[in-house]
């Protein structure tokens, strides 16, 4: 096989591993959808909070920042000494990544409601609760979507180095392949279909973003 072409040693692979491969892949995006989606549960309340609280926002904000520039191996590190090897370590590293995008653009989603439009709807007799549900967050959603889509295809990313603590994924096969010899096929075979899941996700979401923009939603 070594001595064939890279890309018919890549098909080869996939041809007599294409189960793996299937396997490895739902994993991965389960792995990183979990991430997102605490994080979602945790960082869209929290930004609506602080964009009512504004005082609190550049603080926390800052916390996630810093929480943003800590290197994915050394968090990966840090989380796996409290929780050990395995899926719940890199799900919690993700959802500290995703922390940031989901929690600002929430936050600016929020704030940059049209004060117009929250006065009208005041004007109208809307209590506080009706207010959030069916002004400002319909208005606010785009950009809440919009850190959700960067905040999932960058978890996509780094779920690869998820390996290094025994939690699968495709990140598997890419480290199995820088340490074998003629490794290039499985680096291929894990890194061709982990930019492909990022491709289509960003493709998804961005649909749906588009979906929840408020020209569109004023059309349904």
């Amino acid at each position: 096989m070594a001595d064939q072409p890279l890309w018919n040693q890549l098909i080869f692979y996939f041809t007599h591993n294409g189960l793996y491969i299937l396997q490895q892949f739902g994993r991965h995006f389960l792995i990183s959808f979990y991430g997102v989606l605490l994080a979602a549960v945790i960082g869209i309340p929290l930004g609506i909070y602080i964009a009512n609280h504004y005082r609190l926002g550049d603080f926390i904000i800052s916390v996630a920042n810093v929480i943003q520039t800590i290197p994915s191996l050394a968090m990966l590190s840090i989380v796996m000494l409290v929780l050990g090897l395995g899926a719940n370590t890199v799900i919690v590293t993700i959802f500290l990544y995703s922390i940031l995008p989901i929690l600002k653009n929430t936050y600016t989603g929020m704030k940059n409601v049209d004060p117009n439009i929250i006065d009208s709807a005041k004007g109208m007799g809307m209590t506080g609760l009706q207010l959030l549900y069916m002004v400002k967050l319909p208005l606010a959603m785009s950009v809440i979507m919009s850190g959700i889509r960067t905040a999932m295809v960058v978890a996509i990313g780094n779920t690869a180095i998820g390996a290094f603590v025994g939690a699968g994924g495709l990140g598997d096969m890419i480290i199995r392949g820088t340490n074998a010899t003629d490794g290039a096929p499985l680096i291929l075979a894990g890194a061709l279909p982990t930019a492909l899941m990022a491709v289509i996700t960003d493709l998804v979401i961005g649909s749906l973003q588009k979906y929840f923009e408020p020209n569109n939603l004023h059309k349904k």
